[in-house]
């Protein structure tokens, strides 16, 4: 083999090392969060309002959350950057902008 072969080698990318962690379509920690915040709703009340509340909660919750991670499987994640970034980069044109 000569160099050039050997700057060409292919090394495949698995993909559940590439593909994002998501339950039922949407992101995993969200759906755990909303999931044990109805199950918390459902055990403490204890009334079959609260059951049925809790389930048509949890429902809808996921059906948007799956919706979230259709357009951008990480958007949880770019958000929270984008929170944490906010007081670093301003929304002026110029670093000499008034603010």
């Amino acid at each position: 083999m000569t160099e050039a072969d050997n700057a060409l080698e292919l090394h495949p990318i698995h993909r559940a090392l590439s593909r994002p962690n998501l339950i039922f379509g949407a992101d995993r920690e969200l759906v755990l969060v909303t999931g044990l915040i109805c199950a918390i709703l459902i055990f403490v009340v204890i009334t079959p309002y609260a059951a049925v509340l809790g389930i048509m909660a949890w429902t809808v919750i996921v059906a948007a959350l799956r919706r979230m991670a259709k357009s951008d499987p990480m958007m949880r994640r770019v958000y929270l950057r984008h929170i944490r970034y906010r007081p670093v980069y301003r929304a002026t044109s110029t670093p000499f902008a008034r603010s």
